[in-house]
């Protein structure tokens, strides 16, 4: 009966966390709301909990120059492409 009800607690953990995710993704200025102390240490280490914000959230935004220097690389890469495929 424990087993079945630690099973049961788990999935309602992970149904809480992915609850957590839809709503800052909903709401992005909640990220901020909660204190990170605030959270158990069971929940911040656990594994595979990560911080609860959007996919793709982290990472950092590109300056322009490197939005033009990634394009004219991609240009050269694809245009090489384009040339071995003509080849072919």
């Amino acid at each position: 009966m424990l087993e079945l009800a630690k099973r049961g607690a788990e999935v309602r953990l992970r149904e809480l966390a992915q609850e957590a995710k839809y709503l800052i993704e909903l709401f992005p200025h909640l990220r901020d709301s909660f204190d990170k102390d605030e959270l158990p240490v069971s929940f911040i280490i656990a594994k595979g909990s990560g911080r609860l914000t959007p996919a793709g959230a982290e990472r950092r935004r590109m300056s322009a120059a490197a939005r033009t220097e990634v394009s004219a690389r991609m240009k050269k890469y694809w245009a090489a492409k384009r040339k071995a495929g003509a080849k072919a």
